[in-house]
This record gives structure tokens, sequence and C-alpha cells, in this order.
């Protein structure tokens, strides 16, 4: 069994900064892709940041330039970085995985997500 374990989130003001987490755990084999995704209220969840085991990253257009992914490896864990905060970044955030738990066989999973609120 595999577990997604956020944390980070919290209540900052525009222009501050907070830093999640999210921890893997469980039978992992190998760990291919992470990202951060999030959900605003009354929206459908979207793609924040990617990273490759090789350390390539994506970004949606608008956290360029203020939002930045990285993972460590060593210990199943991805981050993200976020700076310059706007209201507009209020939403729940989800980390995910896709993990090699069966040989040869990647799999998605999900953390329960971590609530970030930026006040104006």
């Amino acid at each position: 069994q595999v577990q997604l374990v956020e944390s980070g989130g919290g209540l900052v003001q525009a222009g501050g900064s907070l830093r999640l987490s999210c921890a893997a755990s469980g039978s992992i084999l190998s760990i291919n892709a992470m990202g951060w995704y999030r959900q605003a209220p009354g929206k459908q969840r979207e793609l924040v940041a990617g990273i490759t085991n090789g350390g390539s990253t994506n970004y949606a257009d608008s956290v360029k330039g203020r939002l930045t992914i990285s993972r460590d490896n060593a210990k199943n864990t991805v981050y993200l970085q976020m700076n310059s905060l706007k209201p507009e970044d209020t939403a729940v955030y989800y980390c995910a995985a896709d993990i090699e738990v069966v040989p040869g066989i990647l799999s998605d999973y999900w953390g329960q997500g971590t609530q970030v609120t930026v006040s104006s």
C-alpha cells in the first residue's frame, strides 16, 4: 500500500511564501513523475507543476517565476516552494505521483490535499 502525505499548507498574506511537502511511503519500487495540482472552489482541478525523476520540470503559465517544484528521490518527497503568493492561488493543493508497486506497472497515487489560503 502506498500513501502520499502532504504538509505545509496554511494561511498567508498576499506576497508571502509557503513551502509544501509531499512524502510517499509504502511498498514503492520506483517513482516516475511527481506533480502538484490545485482545485479552487467551483473550478476544475488543474496542474500547477510537474517534475520527472530526472529533474525536468513544467509549470502552469499562471505560476511561472513564482512557484518552484523540486524533489528528493532518496526521500521519495516532492516540494513546492511558493513565493509572491496571490489571492488567486487560494485552493486545495494535491500532490500526485506515478509509482511502480508491481514490477513494470506505473499507477497514479494522490495525496489527501492541503489547503492554501492567500488573503489580500
